[in-house]
């Protein structure tokens, strides 16, 4: 017996969807590459979920055999209301990824985590074995970094050790994020906090070295993994 769900039938992407013409397009893309059978990453944010959209609107109309895996309980809520249904790790690995990220760089690097789901993102995407990120221009630059700062989840107790360790790496400014839904820190899905870091430079070890640090969870820095930039 299904729920008869007024939430589900109801809810709706809670933003603006920026440059919603170009993910739609690229949306089409990723759609077109779900085969029957196939096990996906679905990784957070608006362009996944228009991609998720797009795929949904392919298993209604070919009767597709499709399941997902997703990062966030935003993402596996969108994937009840539309008919895909959810698996887990324990059960599948992913036969490849979709997802999106707050920067790009030259080499393919990214940060990832302005939705605070990066540890299952990177979880999916060292998973997988193949990885479509979709991003839009504004996303594409030089040296991460740039527009954003990367997000660290923390283990609350851990807190500030944590800050003592990322201004020995070199932090120049270090926010914990507020909530906007609730009084005080955002609370991952995993019951952790999320600090913003900004460097001046991020180089090729810096991925490892913050999570080297005794209390950090994981990092939104994702260097030298193997992706695919699939641009709107």
């Amino acid at each position: 017996m299904n729920w008869q769900s007024d939430i589900l039938k109801n809810l709706e992407w809670s933003g603006v969807i920026i440059n919603l013409e170009g993910k739609q397009k690229v949306a089409n893309e990723i759609a077109t590459r779900v085969k029957d059978g196939d096990i996906l990453g679905v990784g957070s944010g608006s362009t996944v979920y228009v991609a998720l959209l797009a795929i949904a609107k392919r298993i209604k109309e070919e009767g597709l055999q499709v399941k997902a895996i997703p990062t966030s309980i935003e993402i596996s809520l969108f994937c009840a209301k539309l008919g895909i249904p959810l698996t887990t790790l324990y059960e599948y690995k992913p036969d490849w990824l979709f997802d999106g990220a707050d920067e790009v760089d030259p080499d393919n690097s990214l940060i990832k985590g302005r939705g605070g789901a990066m540890f299952k993102e990177k979880l999916l995407i060292s998973s997988s074995p193949k990885n479509y990120i979709i991003v839009d221009n504004s996303k594409i630059v030089k040296k991460l970094g740039t527009n954003f700062p990367v997000p660290i989840e923390i283990f609350p107790p851990a807190l500030l050790h944590v800050e003592e360790e990322l201004k020995k790496l070199g932090t120049t400014e270090l926010l914990l994020r507020p909530a906007k839904g609730k009084d005080g820190p955002v609370i991952t899905e995993n019951g952790n906090l999320i600090l913003d870091a900004r460097f001046e430079e991020i180089g090729k070890s810096m991925e490892r070295d913050i999570s080297a640090i005794t209390g950090v969870i994981e990092s939104g820095l994702f260097i030298n993994y193997d992706v695919e930039i699939v641009i709107a």
